[in-house]
């Protein structure tokens, strides 16, 4: 497959164009791993609805029941579910554990933990395990 990238100041907005007779499941991939998902997350934070783009949330966790959001220097709550925001947010998060997500672009580290988990520290200072369920698949990720 023949790839050009055209960078120009007027050109604000990404743009993808792709030219083919037919379709193959390499164009597929590339159809897949270019959506992006532009929608909106409505949160609260005290007694204030914030609108958060996926790019500003960092890491989604189950705490005592609730739903709560994690960006670079604050907290939001959600009335979602885990399963919901999975799917809302996409490819750049993965599930690792029963109780949290989190956004692969802002990995910093990652440690061994106990009894064969994996320690993942985000940039902005967060930490959580990766549980055994999902090891395999964030092994995968990481090329291990």
């Amino acid at each position: 497959m023949k790839v050009s990238v055209e960078l120009s100041p007027e050109h604000r907005i990404p743009y993808a164009v792709i030219y083919t007779d037919h379709m193959t499941e390499e164009i597929q991939q590339v159809l897949e791993g270019l959506q992006v998902n532009d929608m909106p997350i409505i949160a609260w934070q005290k007694d204030r609805m914030v609108i958060l783009q996926p790019t500003e949330i960092y890491m989604v966790r189950i705490e005592n029941g609730e739903t709560i959001l994690y960006g670079k220097t604050e907290q939001y709550c959600s009335r979602k579910r885990l399963y919901e925001l999975s799917a809302q947010l996409g490819k750049q998060f993965m599930q690792i554990s029963k109780s949290a997500l989190v956004n692969l672009s802002y990995l910093d580290s990652v440690e061994s933990g106990f009894s064969g988990t994996l320690l993942l520290k985000l940039r902005n200072g967060c930490k959580e395990y990766v549980s055994r369920k999902y090891l395999p698949e964030f092994k995968t990720y990481l090329g291990l």
